[in-house]
């Protein structure tokens, strides 16, 4: 039985059905309520009320069901802004991280899959990034800052526990449930647009966007199952693991696609020139886990384009 924490959210929701797709049960960590959501309603899950800051409610989890392995999605970040004390708002976060191994020690846990990020190798390098390259320390955004630090932690925790610690560097996420506005890239605004047969409405983004600007995307049905196949293998060769499609996608590969389906799209960006490509190198992940990515940019545009046709806000 294995503890998605975030297991309601975007990520953690797929991630849920394709652990419940290979014959596993699910339990659910919220914050909110112990309801299994709706989305979820007809799966092998179960759901138990708690927040990873509170290792007693965390630890009740435990009591409840047989918990064997761990995804760790849910995270709570120091906010630059949010009005919260940053040095306790830090102290938080990293007793989050610790909660949620401190479980898995009491519970014989085998395994953590412990979500990181594609921002943890910055922004400007051209090429394939390989989990091997060195990592900047230079602090630039709250979410790869922590992400670097649980990784080290992670290693720290990992090697004086003996519970398998694995960081799934997770590119950029895309699809049904997602964030509408991204703010750090366009497909998901440009896609709702598409199905709404508007102009995008690209104010969110924290930059403004080009043709030309590439980021490596992974639909979600596919990170989910990408995260599901590093819980469940019986050996993993290495701590950390790029989860992603391997490729770089473009905006303008965005709109290409969408237009494969909607010839009728007629929505332009302008090209910024010399923006270097950079992807994820998924070679880990193919050779330890047989994973492959089932959705390219035209699958994904169609498949999300009919999500949101069907009368979801995202």
């Amino acid at each position: 039985m294995i503890l998605v924490t975030g297991g309601a959210g975007f990520i953690g929701s797929h991630t849920v059905r394709a652990l419940a797709a290979a014959g596993e049960e699910c339990v659910l960590l919220q914050r909110r309520t112990a309801e299994v959501p709706a989305a979820l309603a007809g799966l092998p899950v179960h759901a138990v009320r708690a927040d990873i800051g509170d290792l007693d409610a965390l630890l009740q989890a435990g009591k409840q069901h047989p918990i064997t392995g761990i995804v760790h999605l849910a995270v709570t970040l120091p906010w630059a802004g949010d009005g919260s004390d940053p040095i306790d708002a830090s102290a938080h976060s990293l007793e989050g991280y610790l909660n949620v191994v401190r479980a898995a020690r009491a519970w014989g846990v085998r395994r953590i899959v412990a979500a990181s990020t594609i921002g943890v190798y910055g922004f400007g390098t051209p090429g394939a990034l390989t989990e091997d390259m060195p990592l900047a320390l230079a602090h630039t955004h709250a979410i790869p800052t922590f992400k670097k630090i649980f990784e080290l932690l992670g290693g720290h925790l990992a090697a004086e526990t003996g519970i398998e610690i694995v960081n799934a560097r997770i590119s950029g996420t895309w699809g049904p449930g997602g964030h509408l506005p991204d703010p750090f890239f366009a497909a998901p605004s440009i896609l709702q647009g598409a199905a709404r047969g508007s102009e995008p409405d690209l104010s969110g983004l924290l930059a403004p966007a080009h043709a030309d600007d590439a980021l490596d995307l992974l639909y979600v049905r596919d990170t989910g199952r990408a995260l599901a196949s590093l819980q469940l293998a019986g050996e993993l060769r290495h701590p950390t693991y790029n989860v992603a499609s391997g490729r770089a996608t473009s905006n303008a590969d965005v709109i290409a696609a969408i237009r494969a389906g909607e010839p009728d799209f007629a929505f332009e960006l302008p090209v910024a020139g010399g923006r270097p490509q950079s992807w994820l190198d998924i070679t880990r992940l193919r050779e330890d886990t047989g994973f492959e990515p089932e959705y390219d940019t035209a699958a994904a545009a169609a498949d999300y384009i009919a999500w949101l046709r069907a009368g979801n806000e995202r």
